[in-house]
């Protein structure tokens, strides 16, 4: 739990401090808004995202009128102790414009995050009539293959010079191995930490 007296209030304009939202699962920034103590208190209570309006004059949680809330994973203070970082699920658009984010950021930023995401999610429900369904059904030998067969298909595309079919193979290549991943019990997180390692 976050003390709102233990914050840097004193570097903050009018004792509100910055908030920045990013989404947990893609990583993109979504917005920027202000808190008080109350509004920090209600966000980490109720775990959705609540803010001090300025405009408003009053506490806002974020989506009480749209219902798309942010929903709180994980909150940082940074290294001044004078701006939060939320990580936060959304239920929706953030941006009152229906878009992602705040920010025009292109809303093609993170979306591996957020198929891996998706992937995740059919393999916890197995949905009938789903694709990825079908392929964990099949189990990790028919997935394996299909990743095999899909990265030959890349290959050939890319001796060819084809930059367009290229790219197309290379998603299915980029799906597959989501898929592949998943049916081992390993993350995009796992792979990051690994490369990470390794780059060390």
């Amino acid at each position: 739990m976050i003390r709102f007296e233990d914050l840097n209030i004193s570097k903050c304009a009018d004792g509100l401090i910055p908030v920045i939202v990013q989404d947990s699962v893609s990583l993109k920034v979504l917005m920027l808004g202000y808190m008080n103590s109350e509004a920090l208190q209600k966000s980490q209570e109720e775990g959705r995202v609540t803010f001090w309006s300025r405009s408003k004059g009053r506490l806002w949680t974020k989506g009480e009128t749209s219902g798309n809330y942010l929903h709180i994973e994980d909150i940082y203070v940074d290294c001044d102790a004078d701006t939060l970082l939320i990580k936060a699920r959304p239920d929706g658009p953030t941006c009152h414009r229906g878009t992602t984010s705040c920010f025009d950021t292109d809303d093609s930023e993170g979306f591996v995050r957020k198929l891996s995401d998706l992937v995740r999610s059919r393999h916890a429900t197995m949905p009938d009539g789903s694709y990825t369904t079908r392929l964990f059904v099949k189990g990790v030998k028919a997935v394996a293959k299909k990743f095999g067969e899909e990265s030959a298909e890349c290959v050939i595309e890319a001796v060819d010079g084809k930059r367009d079919r290229f790219i197309y193979e290379a998603s299915d290549v980029m799906y597959h191995y989501l898929v592949l991943l998943e049916q081992m019990g390993v993350t995009l997180s796992d792979i990051e930490k690994e490369l990470y390692e390794r780059h060390k």
